[in-house]
């Protein structure tokens, strides 16, 4: 079946009567000890190879009658269902090898060998009584109950006007300056963002020149609004209070 099935061996060339007469000798063998699996495989097996060969001995022609593609359909089926079944035993026969071999292990339940055991380490504590009675402290205090903060939700508001006064002041004595050096005393991320802006401001309206030579790399911020008492302006776009629209 697996020659035919691989196109190895033309299904014509298979003698079914010596096919049948060797097995019926093997079955007779076997005596009273015969095995109905295999009787029941070489049916399917007989059954299906007949088929296979009238189909291939009658003339190829055109199926009209509906009869005739239901018995071919029929040979089909029959045919896969066979392959699934010598498939679903080749696995059978892998999972029992597997549990078999499976079943001749055990677990080691000795201790350290003394040659592995003198590898460990000896245990160095470095802590003395007095750090004990801190942890015991630390650990037997009462949690801290837990609290929902609601400062992220109401955030106060950060002027982008404001934010840029205080770089052109420190762009102004400096002369440049990086992205890191201008936020470096920020508070919160709504400072730093407020000075981004500031930056896009001052460089639309060129009072600045910005140099960065890599992509996400260091940031440099040169002063280039003059000399004078100045401020260059900077709208009020960013402070807006923008009102929901129901």
């Amino acid at each position: 079946m697996q020659l035919i099935s691989r196109h190895k061996l033309d299904v014509t060339e298979v003698a079914l009567s010596k096919v049948t007469d060797e097995f019926m000798a093997h079955i007779r063998a076997m005596g009273p000890d015969w095995d109905l699996d295999q009787t029941t495989e070489f049916l399917v097996v007989a059954a299906t190879l007949l088929d296979l060969k009238a189909a291939r001995l009658l003339p190829a022609a055109e199926v009209e009658d509906e009869a005739d593609l239901a018995l071919l359909e029929a040979r089909d089926l029959l045919f896969a269902r066979l392959l699934q079944y010598r498939a679903y035993k080749q696995i059978a026969s892998i999972f029992e090898d597997r549990a078999e071999a499976e079943g001749r292990r055990y677990p080691r339940t000795v201790g350290l060998e003394p040659h592995h055991a003198d590898l460990l380490p000896e245990v160095v504590i470095t802590i003395g009584p007095e750090g004990f009675a801190r942890l015991a402290v630390k650990a037997m205090q009462p949690r801290a109950k837990p609290q929902v903060y609601v400062d992220h939700i109401h955030a106060p508001l950060v002027s982008v006007r404001e934010q840029a006064a205080l770089v052109v002041q420190l762009l102004k004595t400096r002369g440049e300056a990086t992205f890191q050096e201008l936020t470096e005393d920020a508070g919160d991320t709504l400072t730093v963002v407020a000075r981004f802006l500031a930056l896009l401001e001052l460089y639309r309206e060129k009072a600045v020149v910005l140099d960065q030579e890599e992509a996400l790399k260091t940031l440099t911020v040169r002063w280039s609004g003059g000399d004078g008492d100045g401020m260059p302006t900077v709208t009020d776009e960013f402070d807006r209070i923008v009102e929901a629209k129901e």
